[in-house]
This record gives C-alpha cells, structure tokens and sequence, in this order.
C-alpha cells in the first residue's frame, strides 16, 4: 500500500511558514483521505480499525512482584489487583496506579541528608525548629530520627492523604514530642533510647490509623540526642559527674562484695570453734568429775594402792612431757638446798626481760642425776 506522502510533504512545504488557515487545512484533509480512500482497499476502515486495535491493546499492564495495581474507572477506585500481566478499560475510561507497597520508604525528623550519585549520604543540616523538644523534666534536648515506613493499604495511601511524606512528618514530629514530654532528660540521653523509640513508633501507627493513611511503620530510630549546643559543655561535665558517681559506687559494692564474705566465713570459724571449744572443755570437765568420782570409789576400797597408783601416773606424766625442765635431787640433798622461787621468770615482765638478754646469760639450774649422795 503506496501512500501519497511525496505529495502531502510538497503541500505542506509550498504553504510555508505563515500559520495554517483551519479551512485550508480541512481541505488538505479532505483531499487526503480522498487520495488514500483511492489507494488504499478498504479506504479509511482500515486506518480506524488500526487504530482501534492500538486504543483496545493499550489497557494491557503488568503489576511488578514489589507493586500493587489500583484499577480507577473514571477517577474512582474499582479494583486492586496482584503483581502479573492484567487487563483494565483503555484511557480515559479507566487507569491504573502502581505504587511500590513492599518498599521501605524513610522520613528525615530534625535534619535534612545530602545525598551523592550513589545514594550515600554526603552530609546533613540540622533542623532547629524540628529537633528542639522539651522534656517532663522542663529540660530542652536536641533529637534528631528517622522514621521508616512502608505502603500498608494502597487505596488509603492515594486516596485518603494528599502529600504522605509531610503528613507522616509531621505525626511523626507530634508522636515524638509527646513522648519526649513525658521522659526525662536523663533517661533520653542514657538508657531510655529505646523505650522512647518503642514508644514513638506505637503512639505514630496509631495516629496513622485514626487517619486512615494506608501506612504501616517499621521502625523509628534515633540518630542524634543530645543538649542545645549552648549548655552541651555542663551537661558533659553532669554527665561525667554521674558516671564517676557509679564508678565509685561499683567500687564500693566489689569491695563490700569482697570484705563482708571474709568477714562473715572469719566470724562463722570463730564461732564453730569456740562451739568445739565449750564442747571440748565441757566433755574433759564431765570426764574429769567422772574419773574423780570413780577414783574415789576405788580409793575407799585402797587407800593405799590408789594412793600409790596417782603417784606413779602422776610422775609419769610430768617426767614424759618433754616441754618441763625438770631437776631431780635425792631426799638428803633436798632437806640441804633452799628453796627459790624466780618471780622474774614467771611475771610477764620478766619473762620479756628475760628473753631480751639472751638465752646465752640466763641462769642454768644445775641438775643431778639421780642416787642416793
């Protein structure tokens, strides 16, 4: 099938550049499908059915494994389709939104990032207005997040929010400030991060739920906490105060951790002891009244052998303990010393004077063997 186009060109280039009369033009049309309506079989059936064909194949779409496909019918929601090839009325009858509803979306609170080529983050710039919050202590810390959010309901999320990023920014601001109101300075810049992070986020979904914005939130995380710039240097210094306070306190508990086992295994030694010492001394004294009580009945039957037998256990017993300094003199030799007692020797006093001297000039008593002299 030849068309006329050579001629159609010339026309128009012999018209030239003044702007086309619309009665000019619709009899260049006019002798166009005239030319065509003689060239073509069919004439412009064919050109119309073409065409339909091109309008009828333009409802194909194919919903991607991370998209949702939301069908319209003349601006209206109708349906929400799955990812896969699908089929809707051509434009302008009905048209399909895809939004990415398995994407983890992220939303700056307090700071703005700068991003390279890449995708990394280059730098940032702080928000004031944004990040300054006031704590339950009446305090004002500085908090810089990001809240990480994903497309729960699509119909919600295009139909029911206008812009979802400012929305979401500011339940997010609103969320955090609340739960930073309620917390106090101390548990904010220390241990109670994530607390305020779990609080945060359930306080947020349930603000996007009574909205009906078709968002679900994954997480919020703080990047920065930390006082105003113009008291950060005292707060260092109350900070350092109080992690010396805990050093001091961890040293005095591992110390009474060490000392009070000691003292209480000294103290529970020392009354075993003295347990086994009363025992002890308690048992030798009832033994001893029994022995004495026992002895006196034999001596009441023998005076005169359990006289005797007390003497020899009794000599025995001083001539075996190896720690008496004993002297043995005969009965003659006796009557003709004179008896001496060293005081010296049994106070205290002389017995450290005496040690001070030296075994070397202490007196020796002299000592006899026995016999009869």
């Amino acid at each position: 099938m030849n068309w006329d186009w050579d001629k159609l060109s010339e026309q128009k280039r012999r018209q030239g550049s003044p702007s086309p009369d619309p009665v000019n033009r619709g009899e260049d049309w006019g002798k166009w499908l005239s030319s065509v309506r003689g060239r073509l079989p069919g004439g412009p059936k064919i050109v119309i059915g073409i065409l339909l064909l091109i309008w009828i194949a333009s409802g194909i779409y194919i919903v991607e494994p991370d998209e949702a496909g939301v069908v319209q019918r003349f601006g209206a929601y109708v349906a929400t389709t799955g990812p896969g090839p699908h089929y809707h009325l051509p434009f302008p009858i009905e048209s399909v939104k895809t939004p990415k509803v398995s994407q983890v979306r992220r939303v700056e609170v307090g700071f703005r990032s700068a991003y390279g080529r890449d995708g990394s983050a280059l730098q940032y710039r702080p928000v004031n207005e944004e990040s300054l919050m006031l704590t339950g202590d009446e305090n004002i810390v500085d908090v810089q997040f990001i809240v990480q959010y994903q497309i729960g309901n699509p119909v919600d999320y295009l139909f029911h929010i206008d812009r979802p990023d400012e929305t979401l920014k500011s339940a997010a601001e609103a969320a955090m400030r609340e739960v930073i109101g309620n917390s106090r300075i101390d548990s904010v810049l220390t241990s109670g991060k994530v607390k305020v992070q779990a609080d945060t986020k359930a306080l947020l979904q349930s603000m996007l739920n009574r909205y009906d914005c078709g968002i679900e939130v994954v997480a919020v995380q703080l990047q920065d906490v930390h006082p105003p710039k113009a008291v950060v240097d005292a707060f260092k210094d109350v900070a350092s105060a109080r992690e010396d306070k805990i050093r001091f306190v961890n040293e005095a508990e591992a110390y009474a951790n060490d000392i009070v086992p000691k003292a209480r295994g000294r103290s529970a030694a020392i009354l075993n002891e003295a347990a086994a010492y009363k025992e002890q001394v308690s048992r030798r004294a009832k033994g001893g009244a029994d022995r004495f009580s026992a002895l006196r009945t034999e001596y009441d039957k023998a005076k005169d052998v359990t006289r005797e037998r007390l003497y020899i256990e009794g000599m025995e017993a001083i001539l075996a303990n190896p720690d008496l300094e004993k002297v043995i003199m005969s009965e003659e030799a006796a009557k003709q010393v004179v008896p001496y007692l060293p005081l010296e020797a049994v106070h205290p006093a002389g017995r450290a004077a005496e040690a001070a001297q030296g075994a070397a000039k202490r007196p020796e008593p002299a000592k006899v063997k026995g016999g009869n002299q």
